[in-house]
């Protein structure tokens, strides 16, 4: 056996799961949002998420997750814009000013729940939250189904870039309660 060496071993790269393909994104209606039960699903997971956060003795980890998911959607559309709305126009969605202290405070709540304690959100996160959550509903309901798609993969492929070590100076940390 001899001049036989081990083989190099790979660095292993997280395994990301893609909920849309370029596919979905073609196929979905340039001119018309996204189908109104899969808006009213989305939104009530969202909002039902959110008062888990504010009001549960003990919020779940899917409660923080669909917020955390919602506010990360809204920062692509932000920094990833100008998007196309249903009438063929661009639009820039433009921050509110809260967007950072909404994913700050996310990401202050799953590090807390990381160390012990309940996913809990604070006053003023409450309120950024909520704020960033609205900003959200109301992008949802205007922008079209291929837009929403786009954003969707967009954000997928940020999250999975930051997993792989690939962050951008104003990226917080990916917690995967």
């Amino acid at each position: 056996m001899a001049g036989r060496t081990k083989p190099k071993r790979r660095r292993v790269t997280p395994r990301v799961i893609r909920s849309y393909t370029l596919w979905h994104e073609l196929m979905a209606s340039p001119t018309e949002p996204l189908p109104l039960e899969w808006r009213t699903h989305h939104l009530t997971r969202m909002w039902q998420g959110l008062a888990a956060l504010e009001t549960a003795p003990n919020p779940s980890k899917d409660d923080w997750r669909v917020c955390s998911d919602a506010v990360n959607m809204l920062e692509t559309l932000v920094t990833r814009g100008p998007w196309m709305a249903c009438d063929g126009s661009l639009v820039e969605i433009a921050d509110n000013g809260l967007l950072d202290d909404a994913i700050t405070a996310l990401a202050m709540a799953g590090r807390r729940h990381r160390a012990g304690g309940s996913i809990r959100l604070d006053g003023a996160g409450i309120r950024a939250v909520r704020a960033v959550l609205e900003d959200y509903a109301m992008v949802l309901e205007t922008l079209p189904a291929r837009s929403m798609v786009r954003c969707h993969r967009l954000t997928e492929q940020r999250i999975a870039d930051i997993l792989a070590g690939r962050k951008l100076p104003h990226d917080v940390e990916v917690i995967d309660l």
